[in-house]
């Protein structure tokens, strides 16, 4: 009976396992037939192969794409669930994938070196960040740079080096490098020099590059670049105007009209610009002025000032400020003021004012805040103006602003700017008035006060142009021995300056290296040599260094003037030809100096240099 029931069970249990094998075999049949019903209504996944194992299905073949092998996988989850779908997929490696453009975009001016674009991520990189910082030398680098796994085209390296090259030859200017092409966009002093150039550049072109010019002759660079626009009760005018081409300019020109320029406007094409969406930036604030009704725009750079109306209402300023905010192109910051009333305290209007006369004499009157900053603003109009021109009138008044003693000093510099005029400063307004033999001198203006005060500082600036009687056009071009001569004459008590330790010129020489400017226009083109001289203090070849630089830049200066440099020598003598005593400040200060020197080879049985020796001051700086 035992053996009997044993039988009994295990007849069960195979009837059992037979119907439960049938039963899966159903269900994968079923599944895998619903599974390639779905794929196959897509006819390119004809390349899938399906098989499956109980509740799981595994999906092979080799697709031709990522994103190919996404829809197969999307395709077998519409039927079953994911997590039963076993990816046993390849996708076909992509031959020939083609490398990116390599490329770079290389800008120079008086801010430092920027570099853009895309270049081969090998050791090679690191090789051309060293040559870009070189390039760049004491100036600031900022690096853009990015990197893309390929490797570097044949000529890529000898473009490269070629477009760094020809850079460092040019204060300002721009390169645009792929491997097999340099274009390079600079000034040029003269026509023939800028064919000189020509030839010589493409000549040094490596085999295989390409050179594409485009040098101007001449086209000022501006740095930083500027955009003032006013309209007030006094009128409506631009203080300041740059853009890159005419076209653009004109654009500018026509916005101007739209917020109530009827004429009189005087917009510049330079180089420069911050971004190549300048002028849609000028053109959004100018509109944002006509829709205040009035106001002042102020464009530095990126940075963007936008002062409304003092009677515009809240909301109204907030909409305005906030549509110009939201549109302005990326990379441009805005900063929109709304004035309001300015307590005065002293029982009176705080003021201060400067006057310049034709003679050349200075009157400070008003108010200023300690007997402190009252002895620095004498001293710097002494310094600006001489020190027997300048009479201090000015009472202290402790209860004035901190920041009173910065604003008349911004007033000072400005009216440095000025043939003769008044200056005007009060706690929230500053106000130049005058006239200029510098036909720019508003533009120079703008830039000082916006450099001093802020991007949102209030200053009104009416100067007109008059023409120095003794360079009018009539009068006889002057020698180059009267040249000399005259620019001993305009520096006078003045100094050529540059920022301590550096090459660069200060900010306060601008007003005199225009009239000088001014004056070698009229000269045409003389062999003149700038030499640079400086004290003994620190090493004589960091010294002689120095001094090579700080002539080159005085030539620099006046080229961006528009003065014809191409007969002018930048030599620097460093420690080796001093006129006083180093062992004294006073004798330091005297060997920092720059000399204007008139070459006369005709002449070998005399000194083949006469000599005009200026002063320079560093700030106190050695060498």
């Amino acid at each position: 009976m035992r053996v009997w029931s044993f039988f009994v069970f295990l007849l069960a249990a195979g009837g059992s396992v037979a119907v439960a094998q049938f039963g899966v075999q159903k269900i994968e049949e079923a599944t895998e037939k619903a599974v390639r019903a779905e794929i196959t209504t897509q006819p390119d996944l004809g390349w899938v192969s399906l098989d499956t194992d109980g509740l799981l299905v595994f999906l092979a073949g080799t697709a031709p794409d990522e994103a190919t092998r996404a829809r197969a996988i999307s395709a077998a989850g519409r039927v079953v669930d994911t997590a039963r779908l076993i990816n046993q997929m390849e996708v076909a490696e992509t031959e020939g994938l083609a490398a990116p453009r390599f490329s770079l975009e290389i800008l120079r001016n008086g801010s430092g070196l920027s570099v853009f674009g895309l270049v081969p991520a090998d050791a090679g990189v690191e090789i051309l960040r060293q040559r870009l910082k070189d390039a760049a030398g004491d100036a600031p680098l900022s690096d853009f740079i990015e990197t893309a796994k390929f490797a570097q085209p044949a000529t890529w390296d000898a473009a490269t080096r070629y477009a760094i090259e020809i850079l460092s030859e040019f204060p300002r200017a721009k390169v645009s490098v792929t491997s097999d092409y340099v274009s390079l966009t600079a000034m040029a002093a003269t026509p023939e020099a800028s064919a000189k150039l020509e030839r010589d550049l493409k000549a040094r072109a490596p085999r295989g590059v390409t050179l594409g010019l485009s040098l101007s002759v001449p086209r000022p660079v501006v740095s930083p670049y500027t955009l003032r626009f006013v309209r007030n009760g006094t009128g409506t005018r631009f203080d300041s105007c740059h853009a890159p081409e005419q076209t653009q300019v004109t654009q500018i020109i026509n916005a101007a009209a739209e917020a109530g320029l009827s004429e009189g406007a005087n917009c510049r094409v330079a180089l420069g610009t911050p971004g190549p969406r300048w002028t849609q930036a000028a053109t959004l604030g100018l509109r944002a002025i006509a829709a205040f009704g009035g106001g002042a725009l102020t464009m530095t750079d990126s940075d963007i000032a936008l002062i409304a109306p003092a009677q515009t209402a809240q909301a109204d300023f907030d909409a305005i400020a906030g549509e110009l905010d939201t549109a302005l192109p990326p990379g441009f910051v805005l900063t929109a003021v709304l004035p309001g009333a300015v307590e005065e305290e002293g029982g009176g209007p705080a003021q201060f004012t400067a006057t310049l006369s034709p003679e050349g004499l200075v009157q400070l009157r008003g108010q200023i805040n300690s007997s402190i900053a009252r002895d620095g603003a004498e001293s710097f109009a002494k310094a600006m103006f001489g020190s027997d021109t300048v009479h201090m009138a000015a009472r202290v008044d402790s209860a004035l602003p901190k920041s009173w003693p910065l604003r008349v000093l911004a007033a000072l510099a400005a009216m440095g700017e000025l043939s003769n005029g008044i200056v005007t400063v009060s706690p929230a307004h500053l106000e130049v008035r005058g006239t200029s033999s510098n036909p720019e001198a508003s533009v120079a203006i703008s830039g000082i006060l916006t450099e001093r005060l802020g991007d949102g500082a209030l200053f009104d600036i009416g100067v007109t142009y008059q023409e120095p009687a003794e360079l009018s056009a009539e009068a006889a071009p002057p020698t180059s021995k009267e040249c000399v001569l005259r620019i001993s004459d305009i520096i006078g008590a003045r100094k050529i300056t540059f920022e301590p330790g550096s090459a660069k010129l200060d900010g306060t020489t601008g007003p005199l290296m225009d009239e000088i400017a001014e004056l070698l226009k009229l000269c045409g083109e003389f062999p003149l040599e700038i030499q640079g001289h400086t004290d003994s203090q620190g090493r004589e070849i960091m010294n002689q260094e120095l001094s090579q630089k700080r002539a080159q830049a005085v030539i620099d200066a006046l080229f961006q003037r528009r003065v014809l440099t191409g007969s002018y020598t930048a030599q620097g003598y460093g420690e080796i030809q001093p006129i006083a005593d180093n062992s004294s400040e006073e004798g330091r200060e005297a060997n920092r100096r720059i000399e204007f020197v008139l070459i006369q080879p005709e002449d070998p049985e005399t000194s083949t240099l006469t000599t005009l020796e200026q002063t320079e001051q560093a700030s106190g700086d050695s060498p």
